[in-house]
């Protein structure tokens, strides 16, 4: 196979060099050019034609988002965000993915002194993942909220808990999904792949546009209909009840299918603690994280959806999980939602 050929965007010149070194230490990645800023970018995007770009998301008097709008819509291509560990690049980021960023790559906190060397196989696994994604040309969500409904059953009991798991692209595949539910939907608990800060900034914005409270998921919280329960960045999410009443509880422990958080482990405690009263849905995303739980909420009982391949960004996790057998049926994204609110209407299978 032919090489992935990266071009590198970031005002810094170090950082470019770092960049630079480590995507080409893989055999399978040529990084064709760098760029200090998105005018000379869009230059080289022209001559060069990358299949993957890296954008650092802070650029002092650039502005990397506009940048990303225009390449989003008039040369859609697979971006990795680089950004900082830090509030206001989280919040860039998120903007960035919700405009068709397939990933986003943390810099580590000494990355001018080292840093880089344990997270470059993290870079290098990013960028061809990235590779593989399937992108499509911007289209404009409006952005305008929409308007919370008063309804008093948001908070009744729910008979049935939804588990959705996904990774790469799944900011944009989940902020569709919970846009599309109504203010009364079952309650959700999501683990998506995602650095610490930004699930909270990804809690945060589409909680802002989402009919359903939508929040970072705390330790033993009680879970409620209309509300959706996002893993934090750093910590596994699980399901547990204590009496009647269905509790979050997140702790910090060592990788589980190469992550943390993992779908795995929170497919595998709903299965574990809701048997058929349950819904699991994996999502599009890199690798298998989520395969082995998936059919165990299956063989539990509960009804299991995959994105099908089509509507994927990339169509990893989701097959992992059809191949292993936890899939019981497959939908486009657009009827994920639908779908969801039908079974979650219907009696429990057993």
């Amino acid at each position: 196979m032919s090489r992935i050929r990266v071009l590198i965007v970031d005002d810094s010149a170090l950082m470019r060099q770092i960049l630079s070194s480590i995507l080409s230490s893989d055999p399978g990645i040529e990084v064709i050019g760098t760029a200090p800023d998105p005018l000379v970018a869009r230059e080289k995007i022209k001559a060069l034609n990358p299949d993957v770009m890296t954008l650092d998301v802070e650029m002092p008097g650039m502005d990397g988002i506009a940048f990303l709008e225009k390449v989003m819509t008039l040369r859609p291509m697979p971006v990795v965000m680089v950004s900082s560990l830090t509030e206001k690049g989280a919040e860039v980021t998120m903007r960035a993915m919700e405009l068709g960023a397939v990933d986003v790559f943390c810099k580590p906190a000494d990355a001018a002194g080292g840093g880089f060397t344990a997270h470059g196989p993290e870079l290098i696994e990013k960028v061809k993942a990235a590779a593989l994604a399937r992108v499509r040309a911007l289209v404009n969500h409006g952005g305008r909220p929409t308007p919370r409904l008063s309804v008093t059953q948001i908070y009744k009991s729910s008979d049935r808990l939804v588990a959705i798991g996904s990774s790469t692209g799944g900011v944009e595949a989940l902020r569709d999904v919970v846009l599309a539910l109504p203010p009364d939907s079952p309650p959700i608990l999501i683990t998506q792949h995602i650095p610490p800060r930004f699930s909270t900034s990804f809690a945060e914005r589409l909680d802002g546009l989402a009919a359903v409270r939508v929040k970072e998921a705390g330790d033993n919280e009680r879970i409620l209909a209309g509300h959706v329960y996002i893993a934090p960045g750093d910590r596994h999410l699980t399901v547990k009840r204590s009496g009647a009443a269905l509790m979050t509880h997140t702790y910090d422990g060592p990788l589980v299918s190469g992550h943390k958080p993992s779908v795995d482990v929170l497919f595998h405690s709903v299965a574990e603690t809701c048997g058929s009263a349950a819904v699991g849905v994996i999502l599009t995303g890199m690798g298998r994280d989520g395969a082995e739980g998936l059919l165990a909420m299956r063989q539990a009982g509960a009804n299991t959806l995959g994105e099908d391949e089509a509507s994927c960004v990339v169509y990893g996790m989701p097959k992992a999980a059809k191949d292993l057998g936890g899939v019981e049926r497959e939908l486009p994204l657009s009827k994920i939602a639908d779908e969801i609110l039908k079974l979650c209407r219907a009696e429990a299978k057993r």
